[in-house]
């Protein structure tokens, strides 16, 4: 059968969420033809097996979650003002992200850390990149002297686990306050750390 882009890329919109949602073992074949509304041999078609869907479905949400927090953070020129807009999204947006199944980064590392190499991959990826990045604005914002001076991977490291500890607990216990309590110290600790 003939790969479809087109069809690759429905396949992969309609099934992003469900998996975001239900996870990879909770989501089953049938799962993915009701969303797609095609026949498991279209499905099979376009990709090698339920692994590969979960795998491009990460992907994009992962994409579209980054592309949304990027363009915030390009709103404004301050580093330290970056890191906040990441604290600002999240505090303003945990509704719509809990409704989408949470953060999917957490859910595929969390369904994925024993078992599915190619999602542990994918998730450990994501991961990195997003410490990367917050470790990247704080060691511009030494530099610039916008934030003073600390050691950018351990802070980098503590504001991922504390906004994807803080997103857990809070959609696991359906208790948002948790989150709001969290982000409003790391709101301090930036503060703290800004030079304006």
């Amino acid at each position: 059968m003939v790969r479809s882009e087109a069809t690759r890329k429905l396949i992969i919109e309609k099934t992003a969420k469900l998996f975001n949602v239900q996870g990879y073992v909770g989501t089953s074949m049938s799962d993915l033809e009701k969303a797609t509304g095609l026949t498991k041999g279209s499905i099979y078609g376009n990709f090698k097996n339920k692994n590969e869907v979960a795998v491009e479905a990460f992907r994009h949400n992962y994409k579209i979650t980054i592309a949304t927090i990027v363009k915030e953070t390009e709103k404004v020129k301050r580093m330290d003002e970056k890191l906040l807009t990441f604290v600002s999204y999240y505090e303003q947006n945990y509704k719509k992200v809990f409704a989408n199944g949470g953060c999917p980064i957490l859910n595929t590392a969390t369904e994925s850390d024993d078992g599915n190499e190619l999602l542990k991959a994918e998730s450990q990826k994501a991961l990195k990149n997003w410490i990367k990045s917050i470790d990247k604005i704080v060691s511009i914002g030494i530099k610039r002297k916008e934030i003073k001076a600390t050691d950018s991977k351990q802070f980098a490291n503590r504001f991922v686990a504390l906004m994807e500890g803080s997103l857990m607990m809070a959609k696991l216990l359906n208790d948002p306050q948790i989150l709001l309590s969290n982000f409003k110290q790391l709101k301090k600790e930036i503060a703290q750390l800004s030079t304006a």
